[in-house]
This record gives structure tokens, sequence and C-alpha cells, in this order.
């Protein structure tokens, strides 16, 4: 299938394009209720969506919106992904993490002075683990405790986003009566996957993402962040660049 990645506005998504967001996070997540997916919907400001052209189907999906706050007085932004989801047959395409990618260098491109970072709440471990892939320096990691800037920066935004549920001393986002979790098969964590040190430390540090917990991370959103291999992602022509710095 041919697939192409939109950055789409959440007032410019049409209802069948709606139906078919939901119906995908239906086939994945356990615990769906319209109205909740509506309501969160709502809070958003953009909608990445993978597009299969042959079909004019919409394939996978991640909502993306942008926080504004102050830490001790200086400010900072954060982007915030929210629902994310895409059908296991486009899992082999990187088209969500090259549009996503392209979004946020061009986030930076717009301030590249202002404190900016990626906001992201896991219950899966796929999701996490896009976290070593694209980034140099990222928290909460297997490998080198959090420094307290980054922590403060993580309680922050745990509780401006989720004042009730942000657990501080673990850094979860507790799971509430209308919380979703992904169906059994679709991401489970098996003694083979637990070999992968990320995935190991997500499973310690998040041990109700089954339930639908998610785990509160950060990532400076910096050019000089990205990995090599983000760039290889994000596209050919910024490989080159990237090489150079």
């Amino acid at each position: 299938m041919k697939l192409i990645g939109k950055l789409v506005r959440v007032a410019d998504i049409e209802v069948r394009q709606r139906d078919e967001m939901f119906a995908l996070m239906d086939r994945y997540y356990t615990g769906m209720e319209r109205n909740v997916f509506e309501a969160d919907l709502s809070q958003k400001q953009w909608v990445i969506q993978i597009v299969d052209t042959e079909a004019n189907a919409i394939r996978g999906f991640s909502t993306q919106m942008l926080l504004n706050l102050e830490i001790a007085g200086r400010p900072l932004r954060a982007l915030f992904s929210g629902d994310t989801i895409v059908d296991h047959k486009s899992w082999a395409q990187n088209t969500l993490p090259q549009t996503w990618g392209r979004f946020a260098l061009s986030l930076i491109d717009e301030d590249p002075s202002i404190e900016t970072y990626w906001f992201l709440i896991s219950k899966g471990y796929k999701t996490y683990r896009f976290l070593p892939l694209f980034f140099r320096e990222f928290y909460p990691r297997f490998n080198v405790p959090t420094p307290d800037w980054a922590a403060e920066v993580i309680h922050a935004l745990g509780r401006y986003k989720y004042p009730v549920e942000y657990d501080s001393d673990a850094g979860i986002i507790r799971a509430n009566c209308s919380a979703y979790s992904l169906r059994s098969g679709v991401a489970d964590i098996t003694l083979e996957r637990l070999r992968d040190p990320h995935i190991r430390f997500f499973a310690e540090r998040n041990p109700g993402h089954a339930r639908g917990d998610e785990l509160c991370c950060i990532a400076p959103l910096t050019k000089d962040n990205f990995t090599f291999a983000a760039y290889r992602a994000i596209g050919p022509t910024l490989v080159e660049s990237a090489a150079k710095r």
C-alpha cells in the first residue's frame, strides 16, 4: 500500500475520518468509548494521519498539542503526543515517525531560543521504544539517572496536563475509570522482549501499563538531540545535514 503522512488541524477532520480513527483505536484498545475519544480529541490541536492513498483510508494517527507553561519563572513549551495507533499491516513503514519528525523540526525552527521538549506518555513498550531510536538524551531511561532538572520538567508537565491522575512519586499517569488499555496480543512484553534493556526498564518503571497506566517521559527538542537514525527516518535530505553537525 502507498502511505502518506498528513498534519491536519483537529477542526478540519471530517466525520468520516473521525469514525475511521475511533474504529482503529477500538480495534487495538479495550475500554474505548466514543465520547471519551471525542473529548480527548477536542483538546488537541493537530492530528498526524497516516493515509492509504489507494484505499483512501486512515491506517494510523497520532494526536498532538503544544503546551506552554513556566517553571521557576522560565517559559517552556512541550509538544505533547496523545492517542497514537498504527495498523499492524503498516508497522514496517516509517511514515508516522517521518511525519512526526518533520513536524517537530518545524517547531524548533519557529523559535529555537525557547526551551522545548517532547512530552510523551506511554502505556506500551512500542511507544517508549521510540525514544532511544530518535533521541540521544531522554528521561527516564535505564542507563542514566534522571537529573533534577529533567525530573522538574516531567513533574511540571505531568501536573499541568493531568492534575488529578499524575503520581509524582512514580512519574506515572494513573489509569482512571475512563482509561483504555492495549488489547492482549497487540504489544505484549514477552521474556524475549525483556532482553532489550529499554523494554525491561519500561516494564519495571510502569508495572501497571497493562491496565492503562502511562509513564511520563521527556526529550529535549533540539536538532542536536536527534539521532542519526532519526534523521535517516525523517528523510534523506536531512541525513546529509545531520552528518555535518
